[in-house]
């Protein structure tokens, strides 16, 4: 049991020292990230299309 007792004391300790983004950032990567996804699913749905048209 004490090990259980050590293990989450650590991880207490651990998560304590995390540095966690401010809500602006969070958003500001979020937008970036679908930025991103909705880019490359475009251009793999047009270039998926042209490819089909052209063969």
């Amino acid at each position: 049991m004490k090990k259980v007792t050590t293990f989450f004391r650590e991880v207490k300790e651990e998560m304590q020292k995390t540095d966690w983004p401010s809500g602006k950032e969070l958003r500001k990567d979020s937008a970036t990230i679908f930025g991103v996804l909705i880019f490359f699913s475009a251009f793999f749905y047009l270039s998926d299309w042209i490819l089909t048209t052209l063969l």
